[in-house]
């Protein structure tokens, strides 16, 4: 059976590691569409932060969807239609919050296209707020200020403290939500089930095609759900080798144009 979607990774598999995505992979992804082939972006960051991203590779002309939040929210670039979306448990947000003063570690979320943080200079939600063009909103205290609907938190931290930070989550929310480190410095705090493979499962049953007919490319620890999920898991060279041994297929790396050997490859 042919494969008729392609879901796709930002940072570290359609972006190289510059930031940049190459003209050669914007014709090679613009042309499968133009093919009839779906595209879609998944990842953990905001819909606003992805949407500069999906118009390069002209999703919103082709119909392509974005699904953010790590498959917490799914969106039709070319209507701007939601047509999934799954918010954190109410009242869950404060427990978050008092977990995260305990551990000492940073914590965002997302609110009106912006990010929002009690600390604007924490090195780690300025990662997230440049690569995604987006503002960083202080507030002053997080528990009590984020009320509304939220589809994820994230916790920051220094890399090898947040290992330690990962697993302490697990185990004071077993059972209430989801949580797993999609870089070395986020601990994403999710809606329960939740992750990219759980919002391709969505997006496919909407468009109406099986697993078996979707491939999966990304690099992250956060991918590995979809990339196993699919009908064809690829992980980037780059990626991290627990990433590498979950997948099917080792493109090459993101900056020698991995994306456009997996299209040249496989979709015919």
């Amino acid at each position: 059976m042919p494969y008729e979607v392609l879901a796709l990774d930002v940072d570290g598999t359609l972006m190289r590691t510059d930031k940049v995505i190459s003209q050669r992979t914007i014709d090679a992804v613009v042309d499968i569409q133009r093919r009839g082939i779906k595209v879609a972006i998944a990842s953990g960051r905001s819909t606003a932060g992805i949407r500069k991203t999906a118009e390069k590779i002209r999703l919103d002309e082709f119909g392509g969807y974005i699904v953010s939040y790590n498959g917490a929210c799914i969106s039709n670039c070319r209507t701007g239609e939601i047509v999934y979306n799954i918010n954190l448990p109410d009242g869950i947000v404060q427990d978050i919050y008092e977990f995260s003063k305990r551990e000492k570690t940073g914590i965002m979320t997302y609110h009106d296209n912006d990010i929002i943080a009690e600390n604007d200079a924490d090195q780690y939600i300025q990662i997230d707020a440049k690569g995604c063009g987006i503002s960083i909103r202080v507030v002053e205290d997080f528990g009590k200020e984020v009320t509304y609907p939220v589809n994820k938190c994230l916790l920051t931290g220094d890399p090898e403290y947040m290992a330690g930070v990962e697993k302490r989550a697990e185990k004071q929310f077993d059972g209430r939500l989801s949580v797993y480190r999609s870089e070395d410095f986020y601990v994403e705090m999710m809606p329960l089930g939740i992750d990219k493979a759980y919002g391709l499962s969505k997006l496919l049953k909407r468009l109406g095609y099986s697993r078996s007919q979707l491939i999966c490319c990304g690099d992250g620890f956060n991918d590995i759900s979809m990339i196993q999920y699919a009908g064809l898991g690829v992980a980037m060279a780059n990626a991290d080798e627990a990433v590498r041994r979950a997948a099917d297929y080792i493109a090459p790396h993101c900056d020698e144009d991995g994306l456009v050997d997996v299209i040249e490859r496989f979709i015919v």
